[in-house]
Formats: C-alpha cells, sequence, structure tokens
C-alpha cells in the first residue's frame, strides 16, 4: 500500500530533522523554528484538512509537490500516534524546505521551538498580531540611534591622528569605513521593498568585526 512504502521515507526525513536541528547554526532564521509562521501555518492545515493554509507559504511552481506531501501525510496521520508524529514531521520539514527554496534561502533542518530570536522578530510579529506598530516603531529607533551614534563617537575620536602614524591612520580609516557602511546600510534597507530572506551578513545590521577590518 502506499501508506506503508511512505513510512520509512517519513521516518527517514524525521531522523534527519532531529539530527540536523541539533547542529551549531545561526539563529537568526524565523521561518524555520518549530514555532514559525511555517510550521504554524502547517499544523493548521493538518488538523483542518485544508492544505491552502499553507500553499501561500510556497511558490506557485512548488505546489504540487506539497499538495502530494499534504495527502500523503493525511493518510499516515491515520495509521496511530508514532505514525502521526512522523508524518507531521514530514510535512514540516518539506514545506519549511519548500518554502526556503523558494525564497533562494538555504535549509538546514527545522529547528527548536523557544529560540532566541532577539527582540525585533518577536516585536515585528507582536505588530501584525494586534495591528500596532508603535512599539515596534520605537524599539528600532532606540536601536538604530544607539548604533549611529557609537559608530559615529568611534570615528570621530580615531579622527584626530598624527599624519606621521600611518597606524592611527588606518585604524581611523576602518572606523569611517564602518560608520559609513553602516548608515548606508540602514538607508538602503529602509528605503527600498526587499523580497525573499536575507543571506546572513545582510541580516545582521552590524557584524563585530566591521570594527576593526575592513
Amino acid at each position: 500500500m502506499k501508506s506503508s512504502r511512505f513510512i520509512p521515507r517519513v521516518a527517514g526525513a524525521a531522523i534527519l530533522a532531529l539530527l540536523t536541528a541539533a547542529l551549531p547554526g545561526p539563529a537568526r532564521a524565523h521561518c524555520d523554528g518549530m514555532d514559525g509562521p511555517v510550521v504554524k501555518a502547517a499544523q493548521r492545515a493538518l488538523e483542518r484538512g485544508d492544505v491552502n493554509l499553507v500553499l501561500v507559504w510556497v511558490k506557485e511552481a512548488d505546489a504540487g509537490e506539497i499538495r502530494s506531501a499534504f495527502a500523503e501525510t493525511q493518510t499516515v496521520r491515520k495509521l496511530g500516534p508514532k505514525a502521526r508524529d512522523l508524518a507531521d514531521r514530514y510535512f514540516f520539514e518539506t514545506l519549511v524546505r519548500v518554502h526556503r527554496a523558494g525564497e533562494g534561502a538555504p535549509y538546514t533542518g527545522l529547528k527548536p521551538a523557544g529560540r532566541d530570536l532577539g527582540p525585533a522578530i518577536p516585536a515585528a510579529d507582536k505588530a501584525l498580531e494586534t495591528d500596532d506598530p508603535n512599539p515596534l516603531l520605537q524599539l528600532l529607533g532606540t536601536t538604530l540611534e544607539k548604533g549611529v551614534h557609537e559608530r559615529f563617537r568611534e570615528a570621530v575620536a580615531a579622527k584626530s591622528y598624527r599624519p606621521a602614524d600611518v597606524a592611527a591612520g588606518r585604524a581611523y580609516v576602518a572606523r569611517y569605513v564602518t560608520f559609513i557602511h553602516f548608515v548606508e546600510r540602514l538607508y538602503g534597507d529602509a528605503s527600498h521593498s526587499p523580497e525573499g530572506h536575507f543571506t546572513e551578513e545582510s541580516e545582521a545590521v552590524a557584524e563585530p568585526h566591521e570594527r576593526d577590518a575592513h
């Protein structure tokens, strides 16, 4: 039967998920968490038997794969509690993988719920839930103002160096470049409408290494 052939595939996917989830890696991604919006949509879809609840998370070209995985998962879920858990995990894995591939982002397995995503992502989700962006805007404004002031002070402090002190001049240039790139990136992100996932480098407003080397 189709369901019996499907069980090893589901089990393999679930085991792989548990292994990859245990590996260290960046924690910035939001959609690959067990408590993220994609898995939550998958849980609702499976409980309600409505695949449309997850099709919104994938490209039209990938809808067929998700429909097929959804149908198989619904069939296997009926075989018992253990089969249900494995089938659900398989569907979560498939949906998140296809979603991230459609956005041009790598897939490294499902991440556990409760990760520290920093303050910005929870604040953004809360803003959408409450239809109130003001707490989010306050958080962003405070954080960005602090970031600009910090880099500005570092650049100003390093600016007054003796022409003969090349090492000090290079230290100033490093802080100058950090400050300019920080401001440029902020303005670029705020004035454009990017689509899809960012790379780990572009997700970070400023990485610590920028302060000492450019």
